[in-house]
């Protein structure tokens, strides 16, 4: 006969905690399921390429989304764009401006990138019912909201 104790309620540091051993986790799982299908990237590139999949951005917003300053994204950039996986293009609408984009190469890879995330998620879901992961996800956007800075 097992004991059953229930649960201690969670405190803000441990609910924290577990979110940042979340994220960790599911990164570590991703720059290992990345490695095996032979890509090196960053999360920083990671996340470049996951915004540039939906079509061209300029650097701010690409900088926004990696949580970078923009000097730190154009390097990063610079890097991706070597490898072939980039283009940069003036915007015809503004002439200090640049759009960057997917090359073929870069579409292909993300192709590919994408399958290793699909499979860490999947993972990360194990055991759960299709309304658990739907629950799991709406709760998870309600807590990122609820601490979102743009509404104080």
């Amino acid at each position: 006969m097992s004991s059953s104790r229930p649960l201690a309620p969670c405190s803000g540091s441990t609910l924290g905690l577990l979110f940042r051993q979340v994220r960790d986790a599911m990164w570590s799982r991703m720059e290992h399921e990345l490695a095996a299908a032979g890509h090196e990237l960053t999360f920083s590139q990671y996340i470049a390429l996951k915004k540039l999949s939906d079509g061209p951005h300029g650097v701010t917003d690409l900088a926004r989304a990696a949580e970078l300053n923009p000097g730190a994204m154009t390097r990063l950039l610079d890097k991706l764009e070597a490898r072939g996986l980039l283009a940069r293009e003036a915007d015809p609408a503004d002439r200090r401006a640049v759009n960057i984009q997917l090359t073929d190469a870069g579409r292909a890879m993300w192709l590919d990138v994408n399958q290793c995330g699909q499979r860490v998620r999947e993972r990360a879901m194990q055991g759960m019912s299709d309304a658990e992961r739907e629950q799991l996800t709406r709760m998870l956007e309600q807590v990122r909201d609820n601490l979102s800075l743009s509404d104080t």
